[in-house]
């Protein structure tokens, strides 16, 4: 996991495109999908993640995933966490739940 923590969420996402990760990737079931890359919850890692808390408002929390596979698929992930979440499956919780 990371060890540099970027101000906001948009310079940690321009700080990971520098880095490859350059898919938009959103949940589904216990998949992350973008456009036709289609990744189950087993067939990625979690390689950095970044949380975000709203000053004075909870829906402004999000944490930004750098995610990648073992077949070289790198991109990032950008959920809503705390009250404004989207609700998960369990196995998909699981994986995004940050150790």
């Amino acid at each position: 996991m990371s060890k540099i923590h970027y101000d906001t969420v948009s310079n940690a996402i321009n700080a990971l495109r520098q880095q490859g990760y350059t898919l938009d990737f959103n949940i589904e079931d216990n998949y992350v999908v973008c456009d036709s890359e289609r990744l189950h919850l087993d067939d990625f890692a979690i390689d950095d993640v970044y949380r975000y808390e709203g000053n004075t408002d909870p829906a402004d929390e999000a944490a930004v995933y750098a995610i990648s596979s073992p077949k070289g698929v790198k991109g990032i992930l950008v959920t809503g966490y705390g009250a404004s979440s989207d609700p998960l499956t369990a196995g998909m919780l699981e994986k995004l739940r940050v150790k």
